[in-house]
């Protein structure tokens, strides 16, 4: 594995000012990076083609960043507050990994309605960009999870197995690989059902349901340590997949039924 890209020497004016002779440039926040200017790209494009914006402005991006980021570590930290009580200088090792995707994604998507409402943008059509936005980002973050040698899976004795810096020599599930083929699938299955729309909204909610559905199963093969709702039998990961896909399958009969009756 691949943790840390390079580390370079910073000139002595900005060691005083980063307290540290050497800076090191961490493979995951290169990975989110990259995914996130891939996909701003593609927002663009795409809201540009489908729905007539000539200009998405840059603050659009920078909100879901931010937000983003804020979620994905508050709710790392909420899945061991007790460790991070106790040890709470961990709490500004902000750039080395550490995220959770549903807690970046439940607090991305109050503040893109709000600033879609603010700016008479159309919400669902817009969400349904985002549904591949969202795809793109998450499966090369994913690629940062392997390199970085996190959220690996349980010991197994399948070809698939490899060797992480944390297993201890122990052959483990490459979950991080799993998740990134689930998330290309989804991302083929979206592209295929956009040809035959049937309703503004209908990407994003199989979206939401699809990786709902793969997420609460790769949980299954996670050996990193987790979170528990139910000790061994139900992770944070897979209640918050269950409510996802209860909120999703609802929304998406209402809208489904909506389209029906306007139509007819």
């Amino acid at each position: 594995m691949h943790p840390q890209l390079f580390t370079f020497q910073v000139p002595d004016f900005l060691s005083n000012l980063f307290n540290s002779q050497e800076i090191t440039v961490y493979t995951y926040a290169v990975c989110i990076i990259l995914g996130t200017v891939i996909a701003s790209l593609y927002t663009k494009w795409r809201a540009k083609k489908d729905l007539a914006i000539i200009e998405l402005s840059n603050s659009f991006f920078y909100i879901i960043f931010i937000a983003g980021f804020i979620g994905g570590k508050l709710f790392y930290y909420l899945e061991k507050p007790i460790y991070y009580i106790k040890n709470p200088h961990l709490l500004l090792d902000n750039f080395s990994g550490g995220f959770v995707f549903y807690g970046s994604f439940i607090t991305i998507i109050p503040f893109v309605i709000w600033y879609l409402k603010k700016y008479r943008m159309p919400i669902l059509p817009m969400l349904d960009i985002l549904a591949i936005t969202t795809l793109i980002v998450h499966s090369i973050g994913r690629l940062g999870c392997f390199f970085g040698g996190c959220c690996y899976g349980k010991p197994t004795n399948a070809f698939t197995g490899m060797i992480f810096p944390k297993t201890n020599g122990v052959h483990v599930h490459p979950s991080q690989l799993y998740e990134i083929t689930a998330l290309l699938l989804i991302m083929g299955i979206l592209f295929y059902y956009k040809k035959k729309q049937q309703f503004s909204g209908q990407l994003f909610l199989l979206y939401i349901s699809f990786y709902a559905i793969s997420r609460a199963i790769l949980e299954l093969f996670r050996g990193d340590k987790r979170g528990y709702i139910i000790n061994q039998y139900l992770s944070h990961s897979q209640l918050v997949a269950l409510l996802m896909l209860i909120g999703a399958s609802f929304f998406y009969l209402k809208l489904k039924t909506k389209n029906k009756l306007t139509f007819k």
